[in-house]
């Protein structure tokens, strides 16, 4: 079964989360959560706080300037050469960086206009950039699985519950500042890519022509602007939003264009032709974009929505409905969590250099370690038993006659204890109910002698073991109660305040004593239970600590 994992995206807008699990050809979504903000770094973005569930382990999208995706056609060599390959690709590029970088590869599907050669798709991100991430993933209470670029959740978002059919495919996810864009053919990737330059650009230029903040550009846009081609504005504003964001359209529409361009010259597919385009992101809910860029690019343009297939029966109606209203948005997490889930998925895990060599010494070395210090200690234990197990084996079996002899007198002996014990704690116990009654009810006359007010008198007092949870006696812990039953003389003046003051006495010369005090509805009667034998009480603490949890289980 696959195992459950949060996948994280971190936007300059929305922190999307999805929790669940690979399962045949769809994704168990068993919690979902979008949390929105307006943060101007990665540290502020994760500030906005933890999904309503535990994330446990995440994997992280990455992308932005700080992320490198980098193409290397290679002899088909073994695994092991290839890693030094891409280890001395690595070097070079942290070198010319001066940064320290971390990086994880994975070869391409193969290629038919390639012979004799493998593409190597190469991640690499700043050290710096995933101490960040993981930062913020501690304070939310998640642990990192892996990070991975959010081009390659992408991919695994479309193979997994995309119409994969035998055509070439542009699928670009449009966020805030950033374009993650991925190309395939059939259910082959060609080429992956992250961007500067997503929704920001409409956001930009309506800022400009109107001269408002970015915050108010955003809503024009939302409110007004439409690519639509053709489109007819009910008023100046809405003519006014939507050409300047004609203008931001064109700048998307060349990014595009640029991807398939760089990726005939990267990874030498010259004869790559695009016969759809597939959007998602919340850059991509623009009115009219998908026609907009349907003309300019000459393809069919439709908005992707994977959620289709996507199994979210778990989810109750309030965050079913919040992934209905995000499900653009929410289409890398759905890939990221799916990419760490499913062990057949396409995947690059890029780790901080520290966390990868420690996972590497538990899952390997540590066991080559172990795996030999046993083996060595087996061989060395084997051959000492074996040279002690015959002169053990001899004098074992006169020690077993004698043990035998002593063991069958201990028994004996022990059985003959256990039957005095018994009896002398029958003894014990009468004893005690014999004396701790009777001190009890001495003590209980001798102050009803002198404090019984004038005008009362009782009318029955006993003794007797029994369990009481008002005294705090327990059915394993019985102890002496006595029972006292008294009504005042006809005619007696303030009967309940003789009482009270009968009673107050009474728990002044007995503190450590429990008692349940019931006076009858007329007021001229009352009964009283007591016993100077209850347990101590709990310290208030753990009383209190008590009572919070038997309100919580009701």
């Amino acid at each position: 079964m696959a195992r459950t994992v949060t996948g994280i995206d971190i936007g300059s807008r929305t922190n999307k989360f999805v929790r669940g699990h690979a399962k045949g050809n769809t994704f168990v979504v068993s919690q979902f959560a979008v949390l929105p903000h307006g943060a101007g770094s990665i540290l502020e973005a994760w500030s906005a706080g933890a999904p309503p569930f535990k994330v446990g382990e995440s994997r992280v999208g990455l992308t932005g300037r700080d992320v490198n995706i980098r193409y290397t056609r290679v002899p088909r060599v073994p695994d092991w050469q290839l890693r030094k390959l891409m280890r001395f690709e690595v070097e070079e590029v942290g070198g010319s960086s001066g940064a320290a970088v971390a990086s994880d590869f994975n070869l391409l599907p193969a290629l038919p206009e390639i012979e004799d050669e493998d593409v190597v798709l190469l991640a690499l991100a700043r050290e710096s950039l995933l101490e960040e991430h993981m930062a913020g993933l501690r304070s939310i209470g998640g642990a990192v699985d892996a990070f991975s670029p959010c081009a390659l959740a992408l991919y695994n978002a479309w193979t997994h519950y995309g119409v994969v059919e035998d055509e070439t495919v542009l699928l670009a996810n449009i966020g805030h500042e950033n374009l993650d864009v991925i190309l395939v053919r059939g259910p082959d990737l060609l080429f992956a890519r992250n961007l500067s330059g997503g929704s920001k650009l409409f956001d930009d230029a309506i800022a400009e022509r109107f001269g408002v903040s970015a915050q108010k550009a955003e809503q024009i846009k939302i409110e007004l602007a439409t690519l639509e081609p053709g489109a007819r504005y009910r008023d100046a504003n809405q003519e006014k939003a939507s050409r300047a964001a004609v203008a931001a359209g064109g700048q998307l529409l060349s990014l595009l264009q640029s991807t398939v361009m760089f990726c005939k010259s990267q990874v030498k597919v010259s004869n790559l032709r695009v016969d759809k385009v597939l959007l998602c992101g919340g850059g991509a809910a623009l009115a009219g974009l998908p026609k907009y860029l349907s003309s300019g690019l000459g393809v069919p343009v439709e908005l992707f929505d994977p959620f289709r297939v996507v199994d979210s029966s778990a989810l109750d109606a309030e965050d079913a409905e919040k992934l209905e209203e995000f499900k653009l948005e929410s289409v890398v997490a759905l890939g990221l969590a799916t990419m760490a889930s499913d062990a057949a998925a396409y995947s690059i895990e890029i780790l901080p250099a520290a966390v990868r060599k420690k996972r590497e010494f538990v899952g390997g070395t540590i066991w080559a370690i172990a795996a030999a210090v046993l083996a060595a200690g087996f061989l060395g234990w084997t051959a000492w038993t074996t040279q002690q197990a015959l002169g053990a084996a001899t004098s074992e079996v006169a020690k077993l006659d004698a043990r035998l002899r002593r063991d069958r007198d201990t028994d004996r002996r022990t059985r003959e204890m256990i039957k005095a014990n018994a009896e002398l704690a029958a003894d014990v116990s009468s004893l005690q109910a014999l004396s701790g009654s009777g001190e009890q009810v001495a003590r209980a006359l001798a102050q009803l002698e002198s404090d019984l007010p004038d005008g009362f008198w009782i009318e029955s007092l006993d003794s007797e073991w029994k369990a009481n949870d008002q005294l705090r006696l327990s059915r394993e812990n019985v102890r002496p109660v006595v029972h006292l039953a008294g009504r005042a003389r006809e005619g007696t003046e303030s009967i309940a305040a003789l009482l009270e003051g009968y009673v107050t006495k009474l728990r002044t010369r007995f503190p450590t004593a429990e008692f349940i005090y019931a006076p009858s509805p007329q007021g001229d009667r009352f009964t009283l239970d007591m016993t100077l034998f209850a347990p101590p009480k709990p310290p208030e603490s753990t009383a209190a600590a008590t009572t919070d949890n038997q309100e919580a289980t009701k």
